[in-house]
């Protein structure tokens, strides 16, 4: 029958992209059967309640898929038939690892994945990378331009997107993300969120390194988990519009919101929320930092803290959730990420529902971090 729903297998369906991908997909009632695997169980995920349907009970395998002897099990369906589009969620999402942790979690996982969705000639599998891989250049990377990726992560990003084009046979997508924030987000945005209310707290003006200029590009989780969708269904299709000789042979698609998202614009919502005054560090203290961010790093952790601590402790939060204002020196890098969407729009026909990061947008998660007593 040619109307069936298709498959859907997630790898890494708990982690955050995991899990809104399969509430969307359980919300717009649009796979046959859907499986997620993730070496985390359900109940120590930091789930909130609209998630539970979409990604517990008999939806949910526990497994890692670095380890070899898991990889078939996680592929076998009781009826014998193969899954029709694998997504790939999983890898290493923690900043700060070393190599090695990289390597198999987000390259080795990545290549076991792939290897065996091309041997079961899975009609679609979607690559999920960063757009941390690209060169910073003055305007906004496109798919085809020059790679030089500046965080541990993106290096081992970009070896498991060029290892995964070489499998033959596998019908391979590869979405680069930008920063995606959204709702019980607990990286990027949360940092800055959660150091805003210690600043809030100490009533002193949050300074932000580098400039207002540099480009902090982002992807709201619900346009994400959309685009992912779309370009599945889009792959399946026929790949229409896809000129292998101009865009190359495996599609790529770069996922990036239209509002340009930069430091100074990040720094005016928060300012405008928590009311207080943000600012730049200026050349000087950027200067320094550039040679010393190790030390610069730890001084602002230092600082931010244990003021977090005592905000958590007051306001009788005794189980911490996944928010920390701790800063990770890779993120803190003088790198723009900045992409341009435009092929996303013009080969799929992806239209962004939320084209750039308001006030609002940032309101509603940290609404999400109270229903979750996450926030003080």
């Amino acid at each position: 029958m040619a109307t069936e729903k298709p498959s859907v297998l997630i790898i890494g369906g708990l982690g955050y992209i995991g899990r809104f991908l399969a509430l969307h997909i359980q919300k717009n009632d649009l796979a046959s059967e859907v499986r997620l695997v993730d070496k985390v169980l359900p109940q120590l995920a930091w789930l909130a309640p609209e998630f539970e349907e979409a990604c517990s009970g008999d939806k949910f395998m526990q497994a890692d898929a670095t380890r070899e002897q898991a990889v078939t099990r996680i592929f076998d369906r009781p009826d014998g038939k193969q899954w029709d589009y694998v997504f790939n969620c999983g890898g290493e999402t923690r900043y700060s690892q070393e190599d090695e942790v990289y390597k198999l979690r987000s390259k080795e996982l990545s290549l076991a994945v792939g290897r065996e969705a091309a041997k079961r000639k899975v009609k679609c599998f979607v690559e999920l990378s960063t757009g941390m891989v690209y060169k910073p250049d003055s305007s906004p990377s496109k798919e085809g331009d020059k790679l030089k990726p500046w965080s541990k992560i993106a290096v081992f990003k970009l070896q498991a997107e060029e290892e995964l084009a070489k499998i033959e046979g596998l019908n391979l997508v590869i979405v680069r993300l930008a920063h995606v924030y959204g709702p019980y987000a607990s990286q990027w945005v949360a940092t800055a969120l959660c150091m805003a209310r210690v600043y809030q707290h100490l009533e002193e003006e949050m300074k932000w390194l580098w400039t207002k200029d540099l480009r902090t590009n982002t992807a709201h989780i619900d346009d994400v988990t959309r685009a992912l969708w779309d370009t599945a269904k889009w792959y399946d299709a026929g790949k229409a519009k896809w000129d292998p000789k101009e865009m190359g042979t495996t599609p790529t698609f770069n996922v990036v919101d239209d509002g340009m998202t930069t430091q100074g614009a990040m720094a005016d919502v928060i300012g405008e929320i928590f009311n207080i005054q943000t600012g730049f560090q200026g050349t000087i203290v950027s200067t320094f930092a550039r040679l010393n961010l190790d030390s610069v790093v730890d001084d602002v952790n230092d600082e931010v803290l244990g003021p977090w601590a005592d905000l958590l402790a007051d306001a009788g939060i005794t189980r911490a959730g996944p928010l920390t204002p701790f800063m990770e020196k890779e993120l803190l890098k003088d790198t723009d990420l900045s992409m341009d969407g435009s092929r996303l729009k013009s080969v799929v026909g992806f239209e962004y529902q939320k084209p750039k990061m308001t006030k609002e947008l940032i309101e509603e998660v940290i609404e999400s971090y109270k229903k979750m007593k996450w926030w003080p």
